[in-house]
């Protein structure tokens, strides 16, 4: 592989932006601020170099699937196209939150095997590494066989513990962010001929693809299993464990819970519902994530706390793209204009902090013996982002550079 030489662009390295020239070959940052070499030389004055993104948990693949309700296309055509946006938009390393439950349609067990298995066919002509978050509705016992597979194949998956069953049979006079632990008995559970209840569903019914009476009849036959819930969720956690794969749990909503989870393994908390789960899990050391759309657009669309507002209380360490992907981008340059913090600061959010909860130790800064996973800005002051070029593994997984570069002699 030919090495490059991205020259005079404003570095984010480790603490600080500098003006520097970074070099990659086979892969990998072999020098900063070193002799041109015979490398070809990419000219980068006025733009920003900065980690490519590491995003651990990303959703907006669905609409690739099912790009209207009901509508679904190929998986090939929509995981190809779903590589090229996150290319596009500075994802170097991506895990799709692929939603495994047991309701029908886009996020049933079957369309996780279909993506699962899309995946591992594609691979080669995959530009960006995609992973697989598990995003597993502890409900759904019928996972098992997929995510045991999935845990045992060569890109090692995050499991995301999710129980949105409890979640959507929560009786109404109960603010989903004081839901009480999940496990707790009696459970406050709604009316099922509460009207509010039969429109949920028939929202929910229209992404399964069936009637919502046959919904509401699948979620009440479901709610029967809430006894054997616990075994389940401790057999899978155990399974992670054993191949050592990074665990999560989802929507918090209190500090028991996150107790429960993080006993399990599972150190990172995933988009906490109130400011007692991020304190608890501050207080011990797990690692926090909240989606980049919140930050990005100033608050979250449920009414859960504020990105913006938990960063500059020390309580986010991650943000993801959620169910968008440019709102990684987004996110750092509206935080970055509002003062949250210093612009390496923030892109720790989005690079090196994920990288390493995943267990990524390859990746995530600009450092020589690191991985080639590298974007490079156009950020005039006072306007947007937008990226340039993406490298991955040093190869050119996006670019809308203007020229080719060419090999230039040594100054």
């Amino acid at each position: 592989m030919t090495a490059e030489l991205i020259e005079g662009a404003r570095v984010i390295v480790e603490d600080r932006v500098e003006t520097a020239s970074v070099r990659i070959e086979a892969g990998r940052i072999t020098g900063i601020d070193v002799a041109r070499d015979g490398a070809v030389v990419v000219p980068a004055r006025g733009h920003l170099l900065a980690p490519a993104f590491v995003d651990i948990h990303g959703d907006a693949f669905e609409r690739q699937v099912m790009p209207r309700p009901g509508v679904m296309v190929p998986v090939d055509t929509a995981l190809l196209e779903t590589d090229r946006q996150l290319a596009a938009n500075g994802i170097a390393t991506a895990y799709h939150a692929l939603t495994l439950s047991w309701e029908p349609g886009l996020r049933s067990v079957e369309t996780g095997w279909q993506i699962t298995r899309a995946l591992e066919r594609l691979r080669p002509r995959l530009t960006v590494e995609n992973r697989l978050q598990l995003r597993w509705e502890t409900f759904c016992t019928e996972a098992e066989p997929l995510i045991a597979h999935v845990l045992a194949g060569p890109d090692r998956p995050a499991l995301a513990f999710n129980d949105h069953t409890t979640s959507m049979l929560l009786d109404y006079d109960v603010p989903v962010q004081d839901r009480p632990f999940d496990q707790v008995t009696p459970y406050p559970v709604t009316a099922f001929n509460d009207p509010r209840f039969l429109k949920k569903m028939a929202d929910q019914a229209r992404r399964a693809q069936i009637t919502p009476e046959a919904y509401t009849a699948t979620i009440q036959a479901v709610w029967q299993r809430r006894g054997e819930v616990p075994a389940h969720i401790a057999r899978m956690a155990a399974l992670a464990q054993a191949h050592k794969a990074p665990m999560l749990s989802h929507d918090d909503s209190q500090a028991e819970t996150r107790s429960y989870y993080r006993g399990l393994g599972a150190t990172v908390a995933e988009f906490p519902m109130h400011d007692r789960v991020f304190l608890a899990a501050r207080e011990a050391g797990d690692a926090i994530v909240l989606g980049a759309p919140n930050a990005m657009r100033g608050g979250s669309h449920l009414g859960s706390p504020g990105a913006s507002q938990m960063i500059a209380r020390g309580l986010c360490d991650i943000l993801a793209s959620d169910y968008y992907y440019p709102a990684m981008l987004g996110a750092v340059a509206r935080l970055h204009a509002d003062l949250v913090a210093s612009l390496p600061a923030l892109w720790k959010l989005v690079s090196l902090n994920p990288a390493r909860a995943m267990g990524l130790t390859d990746r995530g800064r600009i450092a020589t013996g690191q991985r080639a996973d590298l974007l490079l800005l156009d950020w005039p002051e006072g306007h947007a982002p937008a990226p340039l070029r993406t490298w991955v593994a040093g190869r050119s997984g996006y670019s809308a550079l203007p020229s080719v570069p060419q090999t230039e002699p040594a100054l």
